[in-house]
């Protein structure tokens, strides 16, 4: 056979792969992942089809936990390297099958599905008719705390979803890799999905794990790089080019760009007590930390708000001429806050976003729903640039995510340790309400004794005002805040800011809480107690 004949049979059977895999044969990389995703751009949207036997479709959550990887069958375990590969079955809510690639000396190949890798446990399917059914998504093992075992490092499931550990961590809250509408839009929110993944092989020694993904939806493609690098905070680095699609005839604009969306759980916490369950504390982040420079030119601004459970959706956003991070976070460490022996809260990790390079201006944006209990992710936080890019350019953005644990992102000088809502015996005015704010950190244990520390409070929330801010020393270290401030209409959120203060220096970040609406004021709802000298 001719040069010729073979160069044009090979330029055929280019033609004939899927675009995933076609990119994929020569040399792979993150610019090939882009170039299908900008190419899919281009071309008019194809919603993905559920092809599920119909015993797979009617699986509810423990039918389908019931069907499980066999361990032996992991990938990379016969030639012992240090990251291992395990897949989750389709079935259920999980009927989109994602195509999973190894990527091997520049060369990519499908893992397809192999049936003698399960466990069904209890289920008696009759399997003859099943064909290659795919993946719903994997998840990573790697010796995280103990060279005896390989935990689970990293989970993608779902949409564009995935969760990370670092050691001694249980997984909480969950990253995404894009958010569209969830705010903002004329319609219900877009869930883009990763359909395609290409999964570096390690080398012996690698302590990294390189995961490229290919990422649809109906208004947006694009590529993302992952590099995880385990540890006691995990790191991840991610490289990510999206491409808006244009906007089809008869739909609605694009209302919100979310870049690197995080979601989680608030149930009840020390400033929203709940008195039905035994539990203090129960949610995978008690706040969304901001740092950021408010205009051009102005220092960093540190900002704590901390998170509710809303009666109704309440969104609010901090606008930033330039992002330094952002975080939901879990600073309460102690098991003794949440008293849970089953979810360990204690050990839900943190995840705090640090861009790489300047994003420009935009704002963070914190969504809050009600939620009747903690089976549902309540709380939704991502960065919205300012400007989007025209349909088919790219939208180049580098962030390295830290899942943490113990060891915790935090201002330099002093954060909020704890924030309570409520009153001792002494009752309260209609409409007004209490918030004791615990800060410490280096700022305030450099203080020389006797240092005046003042209380600065304000509110923005019309027809509110503050009553009392007065600061003092907490008798287990740090300084405590007490703010009490009352506001017109109960049934309206409330916006409230504190810092502390030494002369003309800021000592603290900025506690700035948004309290939803009441459906009847403080006072009506807690019983007044008996005048102090009648008590018992």
């Amino acid at each position: 056979m001719t040069r010729f004949a073979l160069l044009i049979l090979s330029c055929l059977a280019t033609l004939l792969l899927p675009p995933a895999l076609a990119s994929a044969t020569a040399g792979f990389g993150f610019d090939d992942v882009a170039a299908i995703a900008q190419r899919e751009a281009a071309l008019p949207y194809a919603a993905p089809v559920a092809h599920l036997p119909a015993e797979l479709a009617a699986l509810n959550y423990d039918g389908l936990r019931d069907i499980r990887y066999r361990p032996e069958k992991a990938i990379w375990r016969e030639q012992s390297l240090p990251f291992e590969l395990q897949f989750f079955h389709l079935g259920g809510g999980n009927g989109l099958p994602v195509q999973i690639h190894e990527v091997h000396e520049g060369r990519a190949r499908l893992l397809g599905y192999d049936p003698a890798a399960w466990d069904f446990g209890r289920h008696r399917f009759d399997r003859t008719a099943w064909t290659d059914l795919g993946h719903a998504g994997f998840r990573v093992h790697h010796a995280l705390n103990s060279p005896a075992y390989k935990d689970e490092l990293v989970v993608f499931l779902g949409a564009s979803y995935f969760r990370a550990l670092g050691k001694g961590q249980q997984y909480g809250l969950s990253a995404r890799g894009l958010a569209l509408d969830t705010v903002g839009g004329a319609g219900p929110e877009e869930f883009p999905r990763f359909k395609a993944f290409w999964i570096e092989r390690p080398a012996a020694d690698a302590n990294t794990l390189t995961i490229h993904a290919l990422l649809d939806s109906p208004r947006a493609t694009g590529a993302v790089r992952f590099v995880f690098q385990p540890g006691e905070t995990t790191l991840v680095d991610v490289q990510q080019r999206l491409f808006l699609r244009a906007q089809a005839a008869g739909a609605a604009p694009l209302g919100m760009l979310g870049l690197a969306p995080l979601t989680s759980m608030y149930l009840h916490g020390e400033n929203q007590p709940q008195a039905v369950d035994f539990r203090p504390e129960v949610h995978d982040s008690d706040g969304l930390m901001v740092a950021g420079q408010p205009a051009a030119n102005t220092a960093t601004e540190w900002l704590w708000r901390p998170l509710v459970n809303p009666r109704t959706p309440m969104a609010s956003s901090f606008a930033l001429q330039r992002l330094e991070g952002y975080g939901l976070m879990q600073r309460d460490r102690r098991f003794a806050s949440y008293e849970d022996p089953e979810a360990r809260y204690e050990r839900r990790p943190s995840a705090w976003v640090q861009p790489l390079g300047d994003w420009g201006p935009g704002r963070v944006l914190l969504l809050q729903l009600p939620t009747p209990d903690e089976t549902e992710d309540n709380i939704v936080a991502a960065w919205v640039p300012a400007t989007l890019p025209a349909p088919g350019q790219p939208l180049d953005i580098a962030y390295r995510l830290h899942w943490q644990g113990s060891t915790l992102t935090q201002p330099p000088g002093a954060h909020a340790v704890q924030s309570r809502r409520g009153r001792s015996w002494a009752p309260l005015a209609a409409g007004e309400l209490q918030f004791l704010i615990d800060f410490d950190g280096p700022a305030l244990r450099a203080l020389p004794a006797g240092s005046a520390v003042q209380a600065v409070a304000s509110t923005s929330t019309p027809g509110a005002r503050i009553t009392d801010a007065q600061a003092y020393p907490h008798p287990l270290g740090g300084w405590r805040l007490r703010l009490r401030a009352q506001r017109s209409d109960p049934t309206q959120p409330l916006e409230l800011r504190a810092f502390l203060q030494n002369g003309p220096h800021a000592l603290s970040e900025t506690w700035a809480a948004l309290i939803p609406g009441e459906a009847t004021d403080e006072r009506a709802r807690i019983p007044t107690p008996p005048a102090p000298e009648t008590r018992r």
